[in-house]
């Protein structure tokens, strides 16, 4: 009998692999599913005589009306940003300038119009929820139009190629355009009566766009910088003092959100994270809410004036909160989770909300909401304060969902709001770089590898050899005579200039990364591993606050270094920190996702997308990846390539 036949080839897996990364950039219309009976399929009965995983699709279709929605980039713009990429040398030596951070992709126009978020509308308890959602859509379909109107007009002011200079198209800047998500942003900003606004200290002022600072102008806010670990603390301390006179009212705080765990047998060579934050920074965030909190115990100026409102006068927030226990509240015993917002409704006749304070009652604790843009680190920061996984998270930026709330005590409660593209006058390079947008989502992948070329070194840090100088000269087999040059005097002895798709045929070809049926360089996949390498942090990089002077920026690194920062302990930076896990909230205990569960859900390309070590050479020819470099799905990788 002849043996069996696999039911997939790897050809047949690599062609399916391409068509749902078609499928989620939007280049192809997702397949209509056809439902059928399945009459033999049994369903399992749970405990409570219930059976498990009904043929119900409402939690399905719920999910799926929380997806992220962007706008779809023009074939026109990927094809020319795709052969501009490939002709347009990268400016090198990097100048000190770009480290600096700077509005150069935003024009000081005044007649652009100003940028904001979508507002609910005014709603009362005696409204329907068809009348309460109709006026929301209302609100939300102006709000789209004039937003895309703007940000059309800021992209069509660009200045125009010349015959001397020629320079890539300004591409269009992506926000949120679901409405979906932005209810999300809205029950947490009305439950909670301080909010954490997460900006990434990176460049934090990308994460704290005039929209979103607008939306949160009458609200309790406090800024917190995450990922301080990746900056250092000498740009922290210059963003720090940047926002401080950008904005005087507002509070700052840093975190770290990881720590290495100890090494152990199971780790393999690997670095393994858990979240944990330092006690001084736990000690600072607690004390600027604690600062915060008794703000809002102040009355108005309004209520001191009359002793008889005074008298009456509730605070909108609990009065008693034991802040010992919320500085030693860690662990299991924490953080459990509670449905929907329970927020105390106000016992007025109308159920209205009303100024007169005799109907309202004390809150029964204090509502923290985390609000910001995808990857921040929402979920991490809850997570680190912990001390246990007790959220989801993950490197994929948008993980999370809906909103979810969790006590840390008996008396203070957060809420972790989904991250959102906020509107914003920057380009989507300059978001992708940030890790805003999820890379499985980017089309133009050589516009955006040009941009961060613009800043970061890519050739020096994967120590990329340039396609040109694998190209064998042409052997001259002419006779020779007087006056011919030798082929030493034909070599070329000026460095060679790199261009965008330079790069990326030079890392793929490292990697060994070929395209299935040609058997060219894999330019894509090359391009989605260095983006995610970038956007994840394991490229260390960080941006300088605007006004810095340069004799500052040219202390802090060493030549064409750009906004690199060179780590000594890039070695275990290859696999992710131990980000992508769950926990079953309810009983407190621990279950960790795999890799696999989160690249169906969110990404096939991540176990294929392996970034090598700074600075560490890379295996050459097209069997390269098979080298061991301490990860072991490498093999998997380098089969699903060939």
């Amino acid at each position: 009998m002849p043996p069996r036949r696999k039911p997939t080839s790897t050809r047949q897996k690599k062609a399916d692999q391409q068509l749902k990364r078609a499928i989620k950039r939007g280049d192809v219309p997702p397949p209509e599913v056809k439902k059928t009976a399945n009459r033999h399929h049994k369903r399992r009965i749970g405990p409570t005589g219930q059976q498990i995983g009904s043929t119900d699709t409402a939690a399905i279709e719920s999910a799926r009306k929380l997806q992220s929605a962007f706008v779809k980039l023009p074939p026109g713009f990927l094809e020319e940003t795709k052969v501009l990429a490939s002709n347009l040398a990268l400016p090198r030596p990097i100048a000190d300038e770009k480290t600096v951070f700077h509005w150069a992709d935003r024009d000081d126009d005044p007649n652009l119009e100003v940028l904001s978020c979508p507002k609910r509308p005014k709603w009362r308890f005696d409204m329907s929820k068809i009348e309460v959602e109709r006026n929301e859509e209302g609100v939300f379909t102006k709000w789209l139009a004039q937003t895309d109107q703007a940000i059309e007009k800021w992209q069509n002011q660009q200045v125009p190629n010349t015959p001397d200079q020629v320079c890539m198209p300004r591409s269009t800047s992506y926000f949120e355009r679901n409405l979906e998500v932005w209810r999300q942003l809205w029950r947490v900003s009305e439950i909670s009566q301080i909010i954490l606004v997460l900006l990434d200290s990176r460049c934090p002022i990308l994460h704290f766009p005039p929209s979103l600072a607008a939306y949160l102008a009458d609200r309790k806010v406090i800024l917190v910088l995450t990922k301080a670990d990746i900056t250092g603390t000498a740009r922290v301390d210059a963003w720090i003092k940047y926002i401080h006179d950008n904005y005087p009212n507002l509070r700052v705080v840093q975190v770290e959100s990881y720590t290495e765990k100890e090494a152990s047998s199971e780790q393999q060579g690997r670095a393994l994270y858990e979240p944990f934050i330092p006690e001084h920074f736990r000690s600072k965030l607690v004390q600027v809410i604690k600062e915060v909190h008794e703000e809002l115990l102040e009355p108005p100026e309004r209520v001191k004036s009359h002793p008889d409102r005074l008298k009456n006068w509730i605070p909108p927030v609990k009065r008693v909160i034991d802040w010992d226990g919320v500085l030693q509240a860690k662990g299991s015993k924490v953080g459990l989770t509670v449905g929907g917002a329970a927020v105390p409704r106000p016992q007025s006749p109308e159920g209205e909300q009303s100024e007169d304070t005799d109907h309202r009652q004390e809150p029964s604790y204090l509502t923290v909401g985390l609000i910001g843009q995808p990857n921040v680190g929402k979920s991490s920061l809850l997570n680190a304060l912990f001390g246990a996984w007790k959220v989801r998270a993950s490197k994929t930026p948008g993980k999370t969902k809906h909103f979810q709330t969790l006590y840390w005590t008996a008396d203070v409660r957060l809420v972790d709001c989904p991250g959102l593209v906020m509107p914003n006058y920057v380009p989507m390079e300059m978001q992708v770089l940030s890790g805003i947008l999820p890379i499985s989502r980017v089309s133009a992948v050589p516009a955006c590898i040009y941009h961060a070329s613009q800043f970061l070194p890519l050739e020096r840090i994967y120590n990329l050899v340039h396609p040109a100088t694998k190209v064998h000269p042409v052997e001259d087999k002419r006779t020779w005579r007087e006056g011919m040059k030798t082929e030493e005097t034909n070599k070329n002895s000026t460095p060679l200039s790199w261009t965008a798709m330079d790069i990326l045929t030079a890392y793929a070809d490292a990697k060994g990364w070929v395209t299935a049926k040609a058997g060219r360089p894999d330019v894509h996949r090359a391009g989605n591993a260095i983006l995610r390498a970038v956007a994840e942090g394991r490229i260390g990089w960080a941006f300088w606050p605007p006004g810095t002077p340069l004799d500052q920026v040219a202390s802090g690194g060493g030549p064409e270094q750009g906004i690199w920062i060179p780590r000594g302990d890039v070695a275990d930076e290859e696999t992710e920190p131990e980000s992508d896990g769950e926990v079953d909230v309810g009983e407190g205990q621990h279950q960790a996702l795999s890799n696999e569960e989160d690249s169906i859900e969110e990404d096939d390309e991540e176990e294929l997308d392996d970034v090598p070590d700074a600075e560490i050479p890379l295996g050459v020819g097209r069997f390269g990846a098979l080298a061991i470099s301490g990860n072991d799905e490498d093999g998997d990788e380098s089969d699903s390539s060939t």
